[in-house]
């Protein structure tokens, strides 16, 4: 069995993941937006999409929509990868069976 992904593999972590991947492939969600859809504080997932932009999972996107600073997030094609791949890991696990 392949070791999961520390990374994904963490709850909060998956849970944006698995949000940003159900926008379509080029289209982001503002970071305030995500945070009220994932009930999570601003410096709870400030940390958390900071690991995934290290593992290069997520893109992150800072502009001004007049003169407020917005932050766009996507998931990148490596992050559509590693979310995939951990989804087949994690299917495989479930579907083994249980030992006897």
């Amino acid at each position: 069995m392949s070791t999961l992904d520390p990374v994904i593999h963490t709850p909060a972590r998956l849970q944006i993941a698995a949000t940003l991947a159900q926008l379509p492939v080029g289209d982001s969600l503002a970071f305030t937006r995500l945070q009220k859809e994932l009930s999570m504080t601003a410096g709870n997932l400030s940390t958390h999409i900071h690991k995934l932009e290290n593992a290069r999972y997520v893109e992150v996107t800072k502009t001004y929509e007049g003169r407020s600073p917005v932050t766009y997030l996507a998931l990148s094609t490596s992050g559509r990868g590693a979310l995939e791949t951990y989804t087949r890991q994690m299917r495989e696990i479930l579907t083994k069976g249980s030992p006897e």
